[in-house]
């Protein structure tokens, strides 16, 4: 049965990406780009092949009806109250929210786990996920995890869009990281370090609260997990390309009997947005059962979901490179 997705900020930087890259998976999907001012999602509701609706995240209710019955709604927008997440969810619908940090992501969960009837994931990740599952297919390595540092380097270049520019007002708080087997929340400013980079100068960067840092600590037992956002030039920049968005993941820990560290890079070299798509493809993909899977049930995350290997090489299938180094 020909599944229905609606993706609400359907037309704007990571919306847009969303959608095309549904796409360009070649599911046989039906697809609703939702928002306030559907005239301006109209070439690109052409495009695709998609429907258009009005909907208000402060007030969806009437979006929904309009757009009639749909398997799964993305969230591709900020729902600061989770008007949006129980809406959807009470209409019979799976949906997926990309913007929950360690701070304020309590309410949607509780949200999510009273009126769930299918499948609601928090993505709330780095790259919706891409990053967290990344590092958890390089940790497979080794046999015990004793530390994982993420770090993002984001290039100015690389265009970001007013989601992105609402979460960044949480980039230089707080943030949670897991010391010597501990939770603290520290000072993002305070707690600042440089990340090395092979050929290239490193970069500065601070933690931050995105779910990451509790998913690598649940699923490798790490005493030290932490993610770091910097800025520089990217790996793209670097080589004359596009801007790139590069993460760099570094574990620590033992294998094969023996200490082990490893670095794995990743970069897409079509920017920070093009991986956040890829990140809610392979999330919806599992939601829905588009993998070959039966879908999920309830509240869900992808890390304890998604097969890493596989979404490894489902973000390699779009261009993206994952490289291992000793």
């Amino acid at each position: 049965m020909r599944a229905r997705i609606l993706i609400a900020g359907g037309w704007g930087l990571i919306g847009s990406g969303i959608a095309k890259v549904l796409r360009e998976a070649g599911h046989d999907l039906d697809i609703v780009l939702a928002g306030r001012s559907p005239d301006t999602g109209r070439a690109l509701a052409t495009g695709l092949g998609a429907s258009l609706v009005r909907l208000d995240v402060a007030d969806p209710a009437e979006g929904l009806a309009a757009a009639g019955p749909v398997d799964l709604v993305i969230a591709a927008l900020q729902d600061p109250d989770d008007t949006l997440l129980a809406a959807a969810l009470r209409s019979g619908a799976g949906h997926i929210g990309i913007t929950r940090t360690v701070e304020n992501m309590a309410s949607s969960a509780i949200t999510a786990a009273a009126c769930v009837r299918r499948p609601a994931m928090m993505l709330g990740h780095w790259q919706a996920g891409a990053l967290t599952l990344a590092a958890l297919s390089a940790a497979r390595r080794f046999d015990t995890v004793d530390r994982v540092e993420m770090a993002a380097l984001y290039d100015y270049a690389d265009p970001i869009g007013p989601m992105t520019e609402a979460d960044a007002t949480g980039f230089v708080g707080e943030a949670l990281i897991r010391q010597n087997g501990r939770w603290r929340k520290v000072p993002a400013p305070d707690a600042v370090r440089s990340v090395p980079r092979a050929g290239q100068a490193p970069f500065d960067a601070m933690p931050m609260g995105v779910l990451d840092t509790p998913a690598l600590a649940a699923m490798t037992g790490a005493r030290d997990v932490r993610f770091d956002l910097g800025s520089g030039e990217s790996l793209g920049t670097s080589a004359g390309r596009a801007a790139s968005h590069d993460l760099y993941i570094d574990i620590s820990g033992r294998a094969a009997g023996a200490p082990a560290h490893h670095r794995t890079v990743v970069t897409d070299p079509l920017g920070q947005a093009h991986l956040t798509a890829l990140g809610v493809l392979i999330g919806a993909e599992r939601v829905l059962g588009l993998d070959g899977h039966p879908p999920p049930e309830g509240l869900v995350f992808p890390e304890s979901t998604i097969d890493p290997d596989k979404a490894v090489a489902r973000l390699r299938a779009f261009g993206v490179s994952i490289e291992t180094l000793s």
